[in-house]
C-alpha cells in the first residue's frame, strides 16, 4: 500500500529514530512504497549518513525521503497516511485526502509509547475530524491489546549471534576509538555500560555509584554529559567518548554492554531487545506526568526492587532544579545504583531483563500490527 509517514524532529533523534526504523520495516519487510516526510534532514543524517542534506526528494534504503519544507510539497496522498506523534500533516495534503471521498486514505496517528492501563482501550479508536475524515489512534505498547513494539524479524537472532563472542564487539569498539586500556579492562572483567542521557540527568551520582561498584568502562556519545570526563578522573572508571553511530551499530553497542542507561523512546525499546539491565530516562513532562509513565512501565515490567528504585532516582532530577536539589538527586542515584549493582540484586536484574525480553518477543511486532490494521477495512468491507 502506498504510504506517507510524516515526522517532525522535536526531541533530538527520538522521533526520527522511531520513524526511520518503521519506514524501513514497512518498505523492506512488507514491500510498501513509502514516502518519509522529514522536516530536519540534518538530524536525520546523523542517524543515516546516506541522507543528502540538500535534496528535496531522494531514495535511501528503498524509502523515498521527502524534505518537509515550507511550503510543503503538493503530492497526491497515499493509501495510508501515518502522522508520527500528532505532528499534523500539511494542510494541503489533508485537504486532498478530504476531496477524494471514493479513495479514502487510512489516516493513523502513531502515538508515543506508554505502559499505562488506558492505552489498550484507546488503541485503534477512530477520531472523527471536522472535514469528515477519521483518524485512528495507534498505540505502541506492552500488551496484546496494543500495537506492540517495533522489532525486525531477525533482530533477536542477530543479537544472540553477536553476544556469543566478544570478538566482534571488541573490533567495533576499537574502530569507534575506544582505547586499548579500556578494552583491556573490559576483557579483564570490568563492567561495560552505555550512557545516553538528557542534559539534566544526575550523572554525578551515576559516576559515584559506578566507582563504588568497581571497574567500569562507560561508553558515552560525544556531546552527552559534558564535564563527565573530568569528574571521572581518579576513579576506577574508563570514560570512552564515541561518535554518533548509525542505528544498526547503536543496537550492537546495546547488545555488547552489561548495563544500558538510555533516554527517550527509540533507545528504550532497543535496549529492551538487548535483554540486558537498563535504566531509562523518560522525557520530562509538565506536572511530572512522565513519572506516572515510568511507574506504569515498572509495574508491568517487574524486576528487583533495587532496579526500580534506581530508575525512580534517575528520573527525579528535573531541568531547572536548584543546586541543592541536583546534589540530593545525585546522592539518591549513587545510593540506588550501589544497591542495584550488589551481587544478589545484579544477578536478579540480569535474569529478569532477559526473561522480560523473551516475553515481549512473543508479542506482535508493531509494523506487522500496523499492516494488519490498515488492511482490515479492505478485508471486512
Amino acid at each position: 500500500m502506498r504510504t506517507d509517514l510524516f515526522c517532525r524532529v522535536v526531541d533530538n533523534y527520538g522521533d526520527i529514530g522511531v520513524c526511520w526504523r518503521l519506514a524501513r520495516r514497512l518498505a523492506q519487510g512488507h514491500g510498501w512504497p513509502l514516502r518519509l516526510w522529514v522536516d530536519d534532514l540534518a538530524s536525520f543524517a546523523r542517524l543515516e549518513p546516506a541522507v543528502d542534506l540538500h535534496a528535496a526528494r531522494q531514495v535511501v534504503q528503498g524509502v523515498e525521503v521527502i524534505h518537509w519544507s515550507q511550503p510543503a510539497p503538493d503530492l497526491e496522498p497515499g493509501e495510508v497516511a501515518i502522522e508520527a506523534f500528532a505532528c499534523d500533516p500539511p494542510a494541503a495534503y489533508v485537504a486532498r485526502m478530504a476531496a477524494e471521498p471514493t479513495q479514502r486514505t487510512t489516516w493513523i496517528n502513531l502515538e508515543y509509547l506508554s505502559a499505562e492501563d488506558w492505552v489498550g482501550a484507546c488503541h485503534g479508536l477512530p477520531s472523527p475530524q471536522s472535514n469528515g475524515l477519521k483518524k485512528a489512534f495507534f498505540f505502541p505498547g506492552f500488551t496484546p491489546e496494543t500495537g506492540g513494539l517495533l522489532r525486525e524479524p531477525d533482530l533477536l537472532a542477530q543479537r544472540d549471534a553477536w553476544q556469543a563472542s566478544r570478538e566482534p564487539a571488541t573490533a567495533m569498539l576499537r574502530t569507534l576509538g575506544v582505547t586499548e586500556a579500556a578494552l583491556g579492562a573490559w576483557q579483564e572483567g570490568a563492567r561495560l555500560a552505555t550512557l545516553f542521557c538528557y542534559p539534566h540527568a544526575p550523572w554525578a551520582g551515576l559516576l559515584q555509584g559506578l566507582a563504588q561498584a568497581g571497574r567500569t568502562v562507560l561508553l558515552v556519545p560525544q556531546g552527552v554529559a559534558p564535564g563527565l570526563d573530568d569528574a571521572a578522573q581518579g576513579t576506577p572508571l574508563h570514560v570512552a567518548r564515541i561518535p554518533f553511530v548509525r542505528q544498526p551499530d547503536f543496537d550492537r553497542l546495546l547488545w555488547s554492554a552489561d548495563l544500558n542507561i538510555i533516554r527517550g523512546e527509540d533507545s528504550f525499546v532497543r535496549a529492551l531487545w538487548a535483554g540486558r539491565p537498563l535504566v531509562w530516562q523518560i522525557y520530562p513532562q509538565d506536572e511530572n506526568a512522565h513519572l506516572d509513565k515510568l511507574a506504569a512501565w515498572q509495574d508491568r515490567h517487574g524486576g528487583p526492587a533495587e532496579a526500580r528504585r534506581l530508575n525512580e532516582a534517575w528520573n527525579t532530577t528535573l531541568p531547572g532544579q536548584t543546586a541543592a536539589g541536583i546534589a540530593a538527586g545525585a546522592r539518591a542515584v549513587a545510593e540506588a545504583l550501589h544497591a542495584a549493582l550488589s551481587p544478589p540484586a545484579w544477578q536478579s536484574w540480569q535474569a529478569h531483563a532477559w526473561q522480560a525480553c523473551q516475553a515481549l518477543a512473543r508479542q506482535q511486532d508493531l509494523a506487522d500490527a500496523l499492516v494488519r490494521f490498515c488492511l482490515r477495512p479492505a478485508q471486512t468491507g
